[in-house]
């Protein structure tokens, strides 16, 4: 076998001694040969059974030949929008163009079109009339049956209704993949293949699927909110390997959506197989000139150890497309990368991350999951931690510690979060030692999201005394080494269930710290998340309980302006909302208001006399100038007082 890139062109495949690919892979993303983008993983995994396999990355949509540099495959045209939805990368929350975007070289903006999986298939059915056609990826993943779309306003497809494609291979994809792979080879043909787990399809009958359970109706849920909650509701329940049912959705008499139960978590050895691949591990060198793809400076030093998330928090689409079971890689092979890794030439000694979706997860939450999956109507950390939840650091704590003997190796960094109520479950506090004396540097970022209980129950967050005491026990912890570290706290606005009330309950809150983020994010409603159901039905799906959802822009605004409410920016809608939320008392001079009223300026005072000295009287004695401002008697007393100057924020984070 050749170590090299994947074919891009025909003379990659001449190269290689080809005639014809029998995959070609087409990619939202630049072609990045590393195992944390899912084209790579795939396509590998292909090549790992003897398939040859083609890479088209980032074709011109509006250009047919652009998806034929490859010619036509054997087998079957495989797509994704790449590591991102399409409309996330392009857009912010507030449906703003986006000026980069990292997965294309140089972070170019505008290389992909938006919804790139079913304009790419389109495209591919306009020139291969009757090619099969898989899609996969988070966009696909998530999209998989009708789901409410943020960008449009509107409950769309299936997104194999619209893109013309014969099945979607939902989640990771390995195993799915290689049996669609197989059953292709085998001559099957693509409308037979209905049997694979980790798939979806299309069907003009329901004759032979006998088990399934039926989801209201596209009609139903595209006019009926509460029916559209009723089905997300059901689906949600039915993301388990182990427990999840067949779904069904009708569009019309002769047109139905079959959702296949997802396909079974990777064992350890099946984790590892998949890291071991012959992944080049960087960028396609034709992207050289153009400064490389920035989203890989993100990933190159860092570790993946672990998939899947029992954290359950209601925002994030996980549990959709990974799953709840936790799937880990074995120490040996997290070891053997973080070697390879020492041997980069810019490699400077630092690991940037150990971990996944949550860090601190290394094993499943109990062990019934691993004989009867995770349970439908429960979670394992909400609103309190399961009974049957073992928390437990152990496995963790020795491989960071293998990682940080290795030779070469400063300093290995935990980025990509960890759960701080699962942190607190572990009665041992090893953890937590070790993560402050060895894998902080400075600042710790940890995702309370809110501190209104109220809120943080639509979150699926625990409650905010659960925070307070990590709080605690980190500075303790801190403490006890002689360390001066920080947390720093990452916070949502705008969530369902968040009033102003609740917003500047969380602004008196930082208040109180002396703390002020940089960064707040406002909630994004991406598809198939239980806060995204509740964006737009008003209800909550696993209780159909009416929930406050704020969707003015203005109101959201403000919200956001809260929690920075110390930035003069944000001023007169930290102003705003104070009045609204009838919460006036925190205008003012007093060690406890948010802000204070503004300071008369000389401007203001020098148009009040130019307004007495040429208006003329009115009837009730009072002078009126025209274009001048009147002043009332309340800010003739205010207008020698000092105000309107805010503290500047602390710098660093919250010290704790």
């Amino acid at each position: 076998m050749i170590h090299d890139f994947l074919p891009v062109c025909r003379a990659d495949m001449e190269k290689r001694g080809w005639d014809q690919c029998d995959f070609v892979y087409v990619c939202g993303d630049a072609y990045v040969d590393h195992p944390s983008f899912g084209s790579a993983i795939i396509s590998r995994v292909l090549e790992s059974y003897g398939y040859k396999v083609g890479i088209i990355a980032q074709p011109d949509w509006k250009d047919k030949e652009s998806i034929q540099v490859l010619g036509r495959p054997r087998l079957c045209f495989l797509v994704s929008a790449g590591n991102m939805d399409s409309m996330v990368n392009h857009y912010s929350v507030s449906k703003r163009r986006r000026d980069k975007d990292s997965y294309t070289p140089g972070g170019v903006m505008g290389k992909r079109p938006d919804y790139a999986a079913v304009v790419y298939c389109n495209l591919i059915r306009s020139v291969y009339k009757d090619i099969p056609i898989v899609i996969g990826g988070i966009e696909a993943s998530l999209r998989r049956l009708a789901h409410y779309d943020y960008w449009s306003n509107k409950v769309k497809h299936s997104i194999l209704v619209d893109s013309q494609a014969d099945l979607i291979s939902y989640g990771m994809g390995e195993k799915s993949i290689v049996e669609i792979a197989d059953a292709l080879n085998s001559g099957l043909d693509v409308k037979d293949i209905t049997f694979i787990d980790g798939t979806v399809y299309k069907t003009d009958s329901l004759d032979s699927v006998y088990d399934a359970v039926t989801l209201p109706s596209y009609d139903e849920i595209k006019t009926d909110k509460r029916r559209y909650a009723e089905s997300f509701n059901i689906q949600y329940k039915n993301t388990d390997a182990f427990s999840g049912k067949r779904l069904v959705e009708q569009y019309r008499d002769n047109l139905y959506v079959v959702q296949n139960p997802p396909a079974k978590p990777l064992s350890v050895q099946e984790m590892d197989d998949v890291y071991a691949l012959p992944y080049m591990r960087r960028w396609h060198p034709s992207y050289d000139a153009a400064g490389g793809i920035p989203a890989f400076s993100e990933v190159k030093f860092s570790l993946i150890s672990n998939r899947g998330c029992f954290g359950g928090c209601s925002f994030c689409a996980l549990t959709f497309h990974q799953g709840r079971i936790i799937q880990v890689r074995s120490h040996e092979s997290i070891i053997d990368e973080a070697k390879y890794l020492t041997k980069e030439p810019d490699f400077k000694g630092y690991i940037h991350d150990v971990g996944g979706p949550t860090a601190n997860f290394r094993f499943p939450a109990c062990k019934k999951q691993l004989k009867y999956g995770a349970c439908p109507g429960k979670q394992c950390l909400f609103p309190k931690p399961c009974e049957n939840l073992i928390a437990d650091h152990t496995d963790y704590i020795a491989l960071l510690r293998k990682l940080r003997a290795l030779p070469k190796v400063k300093k290995v960094f935990i980025r990509s979060g960890i759960r701080f109520d699962y942190v607190l479950a572990d009665k041992k506090k090893d953890f937590l030692r070790e993560l402050c004396m060895y894998h902080v540097s400075g600042q710790l970022k940890v995702a309370p999201e809110h501190v209104s209980d109220q809120v943080l129950r639509l979150l699926g967050k625990p409650e905010n005394s659960v925070y307070e005491k990590f709080a605690q026990e980190y500075k303790k912890m801190n403490e006890k080494l002689g360390l001066k570290q920080y947390l720093v706290p990452y916070l949502m606005s705008s969530h369902p269930g968040s009033t102003l009330k609740e917003a500047v309950e969380l602004a008196e809150h930082l208040r109180d710290l002396g703390y002020m983020p940089e960064q707040v994010q406002d909630f994004y409603p991406t598809p198939s998340t239980i806060s995204t159901c509740m964006y737009y039905t008003g209800l909550d799906p696993r209780t159909m309980e009416p929930v406050y959802v704020p969707t003015n822009p203005h109101e959201k605004a403000m919200q956001r302006a809260l929690i920075q409410y110390r930035n003069p920016d944000n001023y007169d809608l930290v102003k705003e909302a104070l009045i609204k939320a009838g919460r006036e008392d925190l205008i003012g001079f007093d060690q406890k208001c948010l802000i204070k009223p503004r300071k008369i300026t000389k401007d203001i005072v020098d148009r009040k006399k130019v307004g007495t000295r040429t208006g003329k009287k009115s009837g009730n004695g009072k002078t009126e100038g025209k274009g001048h401002q009147v002043l009332s008697g309340r800010a003739k007393g205010m207008a020698g007082q000092t105000g309107g100057r805010r503290p500047k924020p602390k710098q660093g984070g919250r010290k704790k």
